[in-house]
């Protein structure tokens, strides 16, 4: 069991309490970036030490037998558990978790800077070996964007932030990170980008991303849920470009992302509100009105 410190709240969060995913477990207590300390170990868990701060993600447990995990592909497990949708997330003061599916977070100090690493990180890290190249397009530059953004600029990519159309806040977010260009979604960028990654959960943007990226390039969409993806000429699609989407996340993923995220200096934007106000961190949320992640706190 772990006392939650902070836990981001995602758009798969709102997606939830939408009821935009199939067969959700309900009643259930949303959220799936959990920072928190361990207060009760269950039997034979020797990993951790009542006390540890860990991390929880989305990824709550697989099966572990099917093909999916057998090959490696745990995200693709057959029978997963998923953190704040099938099995009770973080929007809480405890969590019950499956400790192989926890992370140690000893070298991090902070818990609210920590949480939106534990989905917007992870995922956004997924999105992004999948996506490559040196010049990438970020569509929906949220809490995902802006930590995969630093990440970037670290390793020397060239980042190009898309945002919604005339959000000048959002942009200037961006270019304080030091994206390369930043603009409207509606816009092209100022020369061809190796990939694309797409956070918005717009079908609309899949076309823009295709046409913006060269021969070759990949789109790649990060989300679990999107509107529905309108038709579009098969010559943007023609020259060998691909499109493809992310699902979940491995523990890999994991073990890799919160090794880098300090060495490249990730600073996560928060905004943070008290638990009792997380339907106001959720209307926020869907109506853009902060930059970054919001995070609640028990």
């Amino acid at each position: 069991m772990v006392e939650v410190e902070a836990c981001a709240v995602c758009r798969t969060d709102l997606h939830v309490v939408d009821g935009e995913l199939p067969e959700p477990r309900l009643p259930v207590v949303p959220g799936h970036e959990i920072v928190g300390r361990v207060v009760a170990l269950g039997a034979g868990v020797t990993a951790f030490q009542p006390g540890q701060r860990v991390g929880i993600p989305w990824l709550g447990h697989t099966c572990g037998c099917c093909s999916y995990c057998r090959e490696g592909d745990e995200n693709l497990c057959d029978r997963p558990l998923f953190t704040g949708y099938t099995r009770d997330g973080g929007f809480a003061t405890h969590v019950v978790a499956d400790a192989h599916f926890a992370f140690a977070l000893d070298g991090f100090a902070d818990p609210v800077a920590a949480a939106p690493l534990m989905c917007a990180g992870l995922i956004g890290w997924r999105c992004f070996k999948k996506a490559g190249g040196r010049r990438i397009g970020l569509y929906g530059f949220g809490a995902a964007a802006h930590i995969l953004a630093q990440v970037a600029r670290w390793q020397g990519r060239e980042v190009y932030a898309f945002t919604s159309p005339g959000d000048a806040a959002a942009q200037a977010h961006a270019r304080s990170l030091g994206v390369r260009w930043a603009g409207g979604s509606d816009e092209a960028p100022p020369e061809p980008l190796d990939a694309a990654i797409i956070f918005a959960p717009v079908g609309a943007l899949v076309p823009r991303a295709l046409a913006a990226v060269r021969k070759g390039g990949r789109v790649v969409c990060g989300g679990i849920h999107m509107s529905d993806i309108p038709a579009f000429p098969y010559r943007i699609l023609w020259e060998e470009r691909q499109v493809l989407s992310v699902a979940n996340l491995t523990r890999e993923d994991a073990v890799e992302f919160l090794a880098i995220a300090p060495q490249a200096g990730v600073r996560t934007t928060t905004t943070v509100y008290p638990l009792e106000r997380a339907n106001e961190a959720l209307a926020d949320l869907r109506h853009g009105r902060f930059q970054g992640a919001a995070v609640l706190v028990p």
